[in-house]
């Protein structure tokens, strides 16, 4: 673990500080929460070298403590990446590659956001819609938090975070309205870029 290389945070765009119905303030605040994760990894990746390895175990140790926080780390990094990448745009219907797969495996965008809404109510950290490769289709997966439930095998596309710290700001308990505002502001272009990049298959 010697190696490691540290990374930085992603530059923020533009576009996320004229979002509608999330405001500026919940942005940067979001934002650094996000620079945060991005710190502690690199801290605990800078602290794994001068651990005992021979004193790990599953009820205490400093690996297990470690490894289990650079887990959350991880993830609140990899959610937030996508969730700020694909947000900035007009919302609406998905359209191409996104909007085929949608209709295949929801039966239309209505069902698929009416699904997305109703997983990210019952979610206490995030919702995902990801792309299941063992099962070849669209899914809308509930996780509670940065480092929970993950599926394996599966690319997520859509990242919903539900967390309180995304919309209280602007909606304090109202869940619903901030996922609204969510769907108002989905980048279609970026997603569809990432069916592409992946190769996600259409049939």
């Amino acid at each position: 673990m010697s190696n490691f290389v540290e990374i930085r945070p992603r530059e923020l765009k533009p576009a996320l500080l004229e979002l509608d119905g999330i405001s500026r303030t919940t942005i940067e605040a979001h934002y650094r929460l996000y620079q945060g994760y991005v710190t502690k990894r690199n801290e605990i990746l800078g602290l794994l070298p001068g651990v005992d390895l021979g004193a790990a175990n599953q009820a205490y140790s400093e690996l297990r403590s470690l490894k289990v926080e650079l887990t959350f780390a991880v993830g609140g990094i990899k959610n937030h990446e996508i969730y700020f990448e694909h947000l900035g745009g007009e919302g609406g219907d998905p359209d191409d590659a996104i909007a085929v797969l949608i209709e295949r495996d929801f039966g239309s965008a209505d069902a698929w956001r009416a699904d997305l809404r109703a997983t990210g109510m019952a979610g206490r950290g995030w919702a995902w819609t990801a792309y299941d490769w063992d099962e070849g289709r669209l899914f809308n997966y509930i996780g509670d938090a940065q480092n929970t439930f993950p599926v394996w095998n599966a690319t997520p596309l859509v990242a919903l975070d539900v967390y309180e710290h995304a919309y209280f700001l602007d909606y304090q308990t109202d869940r619903a309205a901030y996922i609204d505002a969510f769907l108002r502001n989905l980048d279609w272009h970026v997603v569809n870029h990432w069916v592409e990049a992946y190769r996600i298959p259409m049939e």
